[in-house]
């Protein structure tokens, strides 16, 4: 008697691909993420943060593992019988999103004018369109890899509520002194016309081959007489940055450093002592005596070039008494160079603060946008073109080679170091320049920073004392503000009569400002075009209009500043942001139970962005006053490394160095892929995107499960097993 199949027999042309397609369907049908979560309400709950992506590109092999890594943490989690929502997010805000925008509008050479010659309005609606362009692709990569997540109610930073949270969370720091304005040396982009955070120049160095000179700097008749030195005399500097040498003010030394006074050629230079046979062969040159840094400190040079007189730094409507002379520097070194720093406050964070200190004056002859502005009057000596109007690092040849004509430069060579460019913008290098913008005070709380980093469970663990450990430890004042259109506006209001400033925290307490007018533009807007995303009314050029009568002068009109925020600041204020905290109805008591979180998860590259602006965000609104026990805003983090294409090199669409996610899924399944980057690697480790991997993750595994359950069911059903 033939026996009943128990078992359904298994097919022979089996698709693993298409096996997972059903199961999705099969998961969507029947809501089994949902039902998951509902059989798991008033369990122990296990809190997962989402970090945002940005949808306005597509997907690439790098975002699979990172969302592997998010799934299977708070799926193991929910098995093992905690509740654990998983809530989506997406990044909306800022210079991705205005660089895309631009390249699409075709203004991405025309610079800030271009956009705001074609409208702040449109250009910001543009972005709008532009930040959801892939969102499906996004979304269908997301189920694809079968992280379960909740889509449906993701929290979106250009929304309404979460930027009034994050107005909320930026008056707090403003009341408390903690956010302010100030004029310092920003790493600026200046083709994008804004100051990048450390976080964000962090992303960008690379390694590049500069000019190096070593230049002479020719002491007064009077400084000469002072060392009691005959003939011409002159101080030894070297640069990387040639373009900087027109706003020069001073040179420093060390002052517990030897220098010595070096005769050659019939002139004397000076530089450090232990540096001279870097410069002077023994027997073409002789040492005429030594003298400690501190005893040239006070002497004065004739300037590298003259295009004005310097001002002061702390008042540029008045002139400079005290400039182009020899200083003290606590951060004089011998490794490189000469031992004598040229000084140029203007492109330097140390110059800036050393000449600041000592009533040095000031100089700028580069524009915000990085070209030599009109005073430059010198020509190359090769071709006649002018150096005014040129890009600053540009001009480097037509410089050296002025000064080479005026017998200045001592030595000229190439010196390999790493230098930033624009993250967003690979071509573009940034320069460090005297600005005034938004700062928070992080740097007055790095103790806390590390303390708050001690208590978190780092996977893997050197990069709580290393790579983010150091980081904090070298904290720098965050540069908030972006010279910008499309972001978060600082909501930080001025009365045009006196000066002084008062941050907003809501959109319901600037509109029960005394005498509010111009929110006409918006609602006029909307009259014209009622598809307008209502949480536009937050945003420029609406948000702009705004005034109402100023509280120190009822004559005055308070206006807001023009500046929008950093967009990592909008990230890292998620663990309260996404549920509209403290304004929307519930949000105080979901942020309670979601708050800290037990487990996030991004690349090695967010140590610097993501993972640091929740620490100090969080750090700054909720761990000051020692209430909160450490660690927060997460418990731990695992840190992933970089996924590389197979020529060891980022993945990059220009050098076609990967398949996209959806082609090897269909080729190999999304599983094999999936297993593909944790069976053989820790995925801690960056690694290369192999294809050979993710065939022999499906040979090892899935057709080995596959030849199993198939010889498993022929013999089972043959023998009638049950």
């Amino acid at each position: 008697m033939k026996k009943e199949a128990v078992f359904a027999p298994v097919p022979g042309d089996f698709s693993f691909s298409r096996a997972e397609h059903e199961i999705i369907r099969f998961w969507q049908e029947h809501r089994i993420y949902t039902r998951s979560l509902e059989r798991r309400r008033g369990c122990p709950k296990f809190v997962f943060y989402e970090g945002p992506p940005t949808a306005n590109g597509m997907p690439h092999p790098g975002h699979c593992l990172t969302r592997t890594i998010k799934d299977i943490f708070p799926r193991y989690q929910t098995m093992a019988g905690r509740y654990c929502e998983r809530k989506a997010g997406w990044d909306t805000h800022g210079l991705p999103v205005e660089i895309e925008v631009c390249k699409e509008l075709g203004i991405i050479d025309g610079g800030k004018a271009a956009i705001e010659s074609y409208g702040i309005d449109r250009f910001n609606r543009a972005c709008v369109d532009s930040v959801f362009r892939y969102k499906r692709e996004w979304e269908s990569l997301t189920n694809r890899i079968g992280f379960w997540v909740n889509l449906d109610e993701a929290y979106v930073t250009f929304h309404q509520s979460y930027v009034e949270s994050v107005w909320w969370a930026l008056k707090r720091l403003f009341d408390e002194g903690l956010l302010y304005q100030g004029h310092k040396v920003v790493w600026w982009w200046a083709q994008g016309g804004t100051a990048l955070s450390s976080g964000e120049v962090g992303e960008g160095y690379r390694e590049v081959d500069d000019p190096a000179i070593t230049v002479r700097l020719d002491l007064t008749e009077a400084s000469r007489g002072q060392l009691g030195l005959e003939g011409p005399v002159s101080l030894l500097v070297w640069t990387t940055t040639p373009w900087t040498l027109s706003s020069n003010c001073a040179a420093a030394v060390g002052p517990d450093i030897t220098y010595a006074a070096v005769r050659s050629d019939g002139v004397t230079y000076l530089l450090a002592e232990p540096l001279v046979s870097r410069y002077f062969e023994t027997g073409q040159s002789e040492m005429v005596r030594t003298f400690r840094g501190s005893e040239l400190v006070g002497l004065s040079y004739e300037p590298i070039f003259r295009y004005a007189e310097p001002v002061r730094i702390d008042n540029p409507d008045q002139p400079s008494d005290r400039h182009w002379v020899v200083i003290p520097g606590d951060f004089v070194d011998l490794e490189t160079g000469t031992g004598i720093v040229h000084i140029a406050p203007a492109f330097g964070e140390d110059d800036y603060r050393v000449c600041r200190e000592q009533g040095i004056g000031f100089l700028c002859f580069v524009r915000p946008d990085g070209t030599f502005d009109e005073r430059v009057t010198d020509r190359d000596p090769f071709d006649g073109t002018p150096i005014a109007g040129r890009f600053c690092k540009d001009a480097d040849k037509s410089i050296i080679r002025v000064l080479k004509e005026r017998n200045m430069v001592i030595r000229h060579e190439q010196y390999r170091h790493a230098y930033p460019f624009c993250p967003r913008a690979e071509n573009d290098p940034l320069i460090q320049y005297a600005r005034k913008s938004w700062f928070i005070k992080t740097s007055a709380f790095i103790d806390l920073f590390l303390q708050n980093n001690r208590h978190i469970g780092w996977q893997p663990e050197h990069i709580r004392d290393g790579r983010f450990g150091n980081f904090l430890e070298n904290n720098v004042d965050w540069a908030l503000s972006r010279e910008r259109y499309w972001g978060t506006p600082l909501p930080v209001w001025v009365c045009e009569k006196t000066g002084k400033m008062e941050c907003v925290g809501s959109y319901a307490e600037l509109m029960a400002k005394p005498g509010v007018r111009g929110t006409e533009v918006w609602e006029q807007a909307k009259a014209s075009d009622p598809s307008l995303p209502e949480d536009l009314k937050i945003h420029r050029p609406y948000i702009d209009a705004i005034t109402y009568q100023s509280p120190w002068d009822p004559t005055a009109r308070m206006r807001r500043v023009p500046e929008v925020i950093d967009c990592w600041f909008d990230a890292g204020a998620m663990p309260f942001a996404q549920w509209g905290y403290p304004h929307q109805p519930g949000s105080e008591e979901r942020f309670r139970e979601n708050f800290p979180a037990d487990f996030i998860s991004e690349a090695l590259d967010q140590t610097r962005g993501w993972f640091y602006a929740l620490l100090a965000i969080s750090t700054l609104l909720f761990g000051r006053d020692g209430r909160r026990a450490w660690p927060h805003p997460f418990r731990n983090c695992i840190c992933l490394g970089l996924i590389h294409g197979e020529d060891g090199l980022k993945l990059s669409k220009r050098l076609k160095n990967y398949r996209s996610p959806s082609e090897l899924f269909e080729s190999y399944s999304a599983d094999a892929f999936r297993w593909s980057m944790i069976f053989k690697t820790p995925p801690t480790s960056s690694i290369r995107l192999a294809e050979r991997n993710v065939e022999e993750a499906q040979r090892e595994l899935l057709i080995r499960w596959y030849n199993c359950w198939s010889f498993f069911v022929i013999y089972a059903n043959l023998d009638g097993f049950r």
